[in-house]
C-alpha cells in the first residue's frame, strides 16, 4: 500500500545554482520568465477559484496574525465557526466568499472595533 508522505527541507539544503546559470536566469525578462513558467506542464497557472482560495487564506492568518490569538480564540472572539477558520487557514475552504473575505479584511484592519461591535450585540 502506497502511502502520501510530505517532505521537508530547509532552503540551506537545497544545492547552490552554478554562477553561470544565475546569470542566465538574472538575463531574463518579466515576460521571459511568465512565458517559461506558463508553458511549465507541472506548474500550471492558478485557477481563478484556486487564486480566491489562497487570497482568503491569506487574509485569514494576515488577520489572525494582527489578533495574535489562537485559532479557537479567534473563532470565538470573532464569531467564526472554528472548524470554518481551521479550514479557510488550511485552504480548504473554497474561495469567492465575498461576504467572509470583508469581515475578514475588517477585523485585519480593525480587530479592536469589530470585538467592541459584537460586545454590543
Amino acid at each position: 500500500m502506497a502511502t502520501d508522505k510530505a517532505t521537508s527541507f530547509e532552503l540551506e539544503d537545497l544545492p547552490a545554482i552554478p554562477d553561470r546559470a544565475r546569470a542566465r536566469m538574472d538575463a531574463l525578462t518579466d515576460s521571459e520568465i511568465t512565458a517559461a513558467a506558463e508553458a511549465d506542464p507541472d506548474n500550471p497557472p492558478l485557477t481563478p477559484a484556486e487564486l480566491a482560495k489562497l487570497e482568503l487564506r491569506a487574509l485569514a492568518r494576515r488577520a489572525r496574525a494582527r489578533t495574535g490569538l489562537t485559532q479557537r480564540e479567534f473563532a470565538r472572539a470573532y464569531r467564526i465557526s472554528f472548524g470554518r477558520l481551521r479550514d479557510i487557514e488550511q485552504g480548504r475552504y473554497p474561495g469567492g466568499d465575498s461576504v467572509v473575505a470583508a469581515y475578514l479584511a475588517v477585523i485585519a484592519r480593525e480587530p479592536e472595533a469589530v470585538r467592541r461591535a459584537l460586545s454590543e450585540v
